[in-house]
């Protein structure tokens, strides 16, 4: 099955237009369209048909998003069709107000057993911000299951702060807590879908370097570690999926956040956005790729780029 995961950069410039005036005002497709050179962020009333169409030619069977408002998801549910559902809260009330990190799945691929949220703060059962974070931050945890009624595996998605090295570190501390409880109690794997906001190199590297643990995990909330301690899996930590992919099967595109910059300006480009799997394994990865987002026209889907990967379990 092919896993996605997509920062779909939030609705800074809401317009009001609806889905069908979009695809209305699409030009004739057997027309070439002169090339605009856009460059800049357009209107996710423009950029939500690029979203949809590059994620639907990709045969996806699920996706987890970043920075979806409300009316983004209602968006995105209507081009993807009936076929799809999804799952999520809004960071701010656990309810719809501010950015979702929903997950999207293909219901005749997969059946949702479970799902919740979490934040990722010193109290991650209600609706908070770590000390000192721009933004509060959240979890989405769905369980699912194969259609032979047998495999399940776990999926997370998340969207760790862009201003606190520290939340970032203990966000993933309690992401990792939670994804060894996964593991352990279920015997299947579980995934990590996101944008950590910390590359794998250079700077800010603190929580990329836990989750896939090269460092300690930070001290996290004592109910929290409570809740989800388990016996087992005592080395548990995730696995950078570009890393356990055939070198052959890895898309040449790196980086995972380019900007809305103008074609060739790669000067903010880095890989932040990934797909991880738990080290238990139960699951190999067969395929690697990062889509190129720019369009003929010269518009950006996004800030960020795609990442996709074929999973085996």
């Amino acid at each position: 099955m092919r896993i996605a995961t997509y920062n779909l950069r939030y609705d800074s410039q809401p317009d009001a237009i609806p889905v069908d005036k979009s695809i209305a005002a699409i030009p004739d497709q057997l027309k070439e369209q002169p090339y605009y050179a856009l460059s800049g962020e357009q209107p996710w009333s423009q950029r939500r048909l690029r979203v949809a169409e590059q994620l639907m030619s990709e045969n996806i069977v699920i996706a987890g998003f970043q920075e979806a408002l409300i009316r983004q998801v209602k968006d995105l549910q209507v081009l993807f069709g009936d076929e799809w559902a999804w799952v999520g809260v809004g960071r701010n009330d656990g309810k719809t107000a501010s950015e979702f990190s929903p997950i999207f799945y293909k219901k005749s691929e997969l059946k949702l057993l479970e799902w919740d949220t979490f934040w990722l703060s010193t109290t991650p059962f209600q609706p908070s911000k770590y000390p000192g974070a721009g933004s509060y931050r959240i979890c989405t945890v769905a369980k699912f299951q194969l259609p032979d009624g047998k495999r399940q595996f776990t999926v997370m998605n998340t969207h760790l702060d862009d201003q606190s090295e520290e939340q970032r570190k203990y966000g993933v501390s309690l992401v990792l807590q939670r994804a060894r409880y996964e593991t352990v109690t279920s015997g299947w794997p579980v995934f990590l879908l996101g944008d950590l906001n910390s590359p794998a190199e250079g700077e800010d590297t603190g929580a990329y370097r836990i989750v896939t643990g090269a460092d300690a995990p930070m001290k996290i909330s004592e109910e929290f570690a409570a809740k989800y301690t388990v016996k087992g899996a005592d080395n548990f930590h995730m696995l950078d999926l570009r890393g356990q992919t055939p070198p052959e099967k890895v898309s040449s595109n790196f980086a995972t956040f380019t900007g809305f910059t103008k074609p060739g300006d790669a000067s903010q480009w880095k890989r932040i956005d990934f797909i991880f799997g738990g080290n238990t394994l139960g699951w190999s990865s067969e395929r690697y790729k990062v889509l190129s987002a720019r369009s003929d026209d010269g518009m950006l889907a996004s800030d960020h780029r795609p990442v996709f990967a074929d999973i085996s379990i």
